[in-house]
């Protein structure tokens, strides 16, 4: 099995709305199954002795019953059972709840008093480019601030890389983020900014994953410098008929230095014409138009939120938009820290991603990104976590994926801790003992 690679979800299979937390909807007390739709000679597997499951749906452990917005304070949004099983049948969960109630199953799996959480989601990633940018980052710790002009360097490596290069690269980053615990995946084009560059990218990535996103708006490719408007010709013409194919989203960098809210306006447009659904870099450098361009165009997700005004974020609380933060991206440029506290207390869904790229957020860690989030930008350990699961399957308006719930994914992840808080609590050590993707354990 490819690292890091799903099944493909049938193309017939409805786009989910993550505010209809039907699991939730589904569930019964603290033991529920459902009838999966596999053949009978599918082994099942039963794991047990968890001292502390996080299903990510209320309705199944202690807490408050709520829908994926939920308010600080209170019940947990988790949905924790203690002393707790999971049955896996091929790949989905099949049954949730209280060992001591646990089903007859084919195999069985002691998880030794351990912690087990749903596989994350890196809902935000850039794995298909070559080279790296040591030599920027060192300048920038030594006191230059982070532009997006760099991203220029990895531009040139990426075209000068052929698409061995490329998937080498890429897998290596995929096998690195299943070792943290990372089952599903989002990555972008964005470092060929030529038609046949853009499309090999997407290319090597849909070999991986289906959550493909063609940001050929990344920035203005360096032969545009004197014709912005030429190049947005070429992304939302011949760049997006050779990409559309590939990829499920569309992105822009709506940002001074990339583009302005008009050109990414007209480049989300473009690509919704096509069938691929928006998502958006919004202000990270600074205050901005992208925020409420998310909303308008029911982006899926926009992205770093790092400077928001009231409206931006009464905008993004009364609408399907998550607010995916990109935590990796602060440490890296010593930036200012988004304000999860203020958006969650608002009320507004939100996801936490690495940003994985060689420029800005070089870190293919969710956990660090927990422990970022926890530390720096006032989440509580419970909101991290569920952020980093099923809040990032909301960024890609996903609910079969993200929660530890019959009918989802089976993909779950073994902490070497008694409990989630963990992750937190003891950064950057390696609690990731096992993982499981689509049922199979592949750590």
């Amino acid at each position: 099995m490819t690292p890091g690679r799903p099944p493909a979800r049938p193309a017939s299979a409805p786009e989910p709305d993550p505010t209809a937390d039907q699991a939730t909807k589904d569930a019964m007390s603290n033991a529920t199954t459902v009838s999966p739709a596999h053949s009978a000679s599918t082994a099942s597997t039963l794991i047990t002795n968890i001292a502390s499951l996080v299903t990510n749906d209320p309705s199944l452990g202690w807490g408050s019953p709520r829908s994926s917005k939920f308010e600080s304070g209170g019940g947990s949004p988790l949905g924790l059972v203690q002393d707790a099983a999971v049955v896996i049948e091929g790949d989905r969960v099949v049954w949730t709840g209280d060992q001591s109630k646990a089903p007859a199953t084919d195999n069985r799996v002691d998880a030794g008093g351990r912690a087990v959480i749903p596989g994350f989601v890196d809902s935000h990633s850039h794995l298909v480019f070559a080279g790296d940018r040591t030599r920027e980052f060192n300048a920038r710790m030594s006191g230059r601030p982070y532009s997006a002009g760099g991203i220029r360097t990895t531009v040139a490596a990426t075209r000068a890389a052929s698409d061995a290069e490329l998937e080498a690269n890429l897998t290596r980053y995929l096998r690195e983020a299943l070792h943290q615990g990372t089952t599903t995946f989002e990555t972008k084009s964005g470092y060929g900014l030529t038609a046949e560059d853009e499309a090999r990218a997407l290319r090597v990535a849909a070999a991986h994953t289906d959550e493909v996103t063609y940001l050929g708006a990344h920035i203005v490719a360096p032969e545009f410098a004197e014709d912005p408007a030429g190049y947005v010709a070429l992304v939302t013409g011949e760049m997006l008929d050779a990409c559309a194919p590939y990829a499920r989203w569309i992105d822009v960098f709506c940002e001074q230095g990339a583009f302005d809210g008009d050109q990414a306006r007209a480049i989300l447009t473009a690509g919704k014409e096509r069938g691929l659904h928006p998502r958006i870099h919004a202000n990270q450098l600074s205050y901005g138009p992208g925020v409420q361009l998310a909303v308008e165009l029911d982006a899926a997700s926009a992205d770093h939120c790092t400077h928001l005004t009231d409206a931006d974020v009464d905008a993004l609380a009364n609408s399907r938009t998550v607010a995916t933060l990109l935590p990796g991206a602060e440490f890296s440029t010593r930036a200012e820290w988004p304000d999860a506290r203020r958006l969650l207390d608002a009320g507004v869904t939100v996801a936490l991603s690495t940003d994985c790229n060689p420029g800005s957020s070089f870190t293919s860690s969710v956990p660090f990104c927990v422990a970022l989030a926890v530390r720096d930008m006032g989440m509580t350990p419970d909101e991290a976590v569920w952020s980093a699961t099923a809040g990032g399957a909301a960024a890609l308006r996903r609910t079969d994926i993200g929660r530890i719930t019959p009918g989802a994914y089976a993909d779950l992840t073994l902490l070497d801790a008694p409990s989630h808080v963990h992750l937190a609590y003891r950064p950057g050590v390696p609690l990731v003992t096992g993982v499981w993707q689509r049922g199979e354990r592949m750590l």
